[in-house]
């Protein structure tokens, strides 16, 4: 039994994942060209440098005609020292999921041994909670 062509190249679908999965590498070449003018223009501008050097007429030291290394000389001059993290607890993401975590869990076993009303008292808790923490964040900055 023959298969239609359209039947031979159906691939099965692929479900979402995210975990990257390696594929085939592909071949992939550059081509290299050789341009005997450029080359020539290379090798008597090197040989125009190297005469006017032993005349005196330019400095030895112009290694670099694209001027790259003056601004890598004078980058770490303005260097300030590594910035010092923020220490506010609950500026870590960190800390704030495992706020959100134990809020959860407290939120369900609340429900299953009160009820309900654990929706409430968790809603007031994080609103006094949310309170505090704005005024001393208000009184931080107002010493400043």
């Amino acid at each position: 039994m023959k298969l239609p062509f359209a039947e031979l190249n159906k691939t099965p679908m692929k479900f979402p994942s995210i975990f990257r999965t390696s594929s085939p590498q592909r071949f992939d070449i550059k081509p290299r060209y050789y341009d005997p003018v450029k080359e020539e223009i290379e090798e008597r501008t090197s040989r125009i440098k190297q005469e006017l050097k032993e005349e005196g007429l330019i400095s030895g030291d112009d290694e670099n005609p694209m001027g790259y290394g003056a601004g890598i000389r004078g980058s770490f001059s303005n260097y300030r020292g590594i910035k010092q993290r923020d220490t506010n607890l609950f500026s870590s993401t960190a800390m704030i999921r495992t706020i959100i975590f134990f809020g959860l869990i407290a939120a369900s076993f609340g429900y299953i041994y009160i009820g309900p009303e654990i929706f409430t008292y968790l809603t007031y808790g994080a609103v006094i909670v949310g309170a505090v923490y704005f005024f001393f964040r208000i009184k931080k900055q107002g010493k400043r």
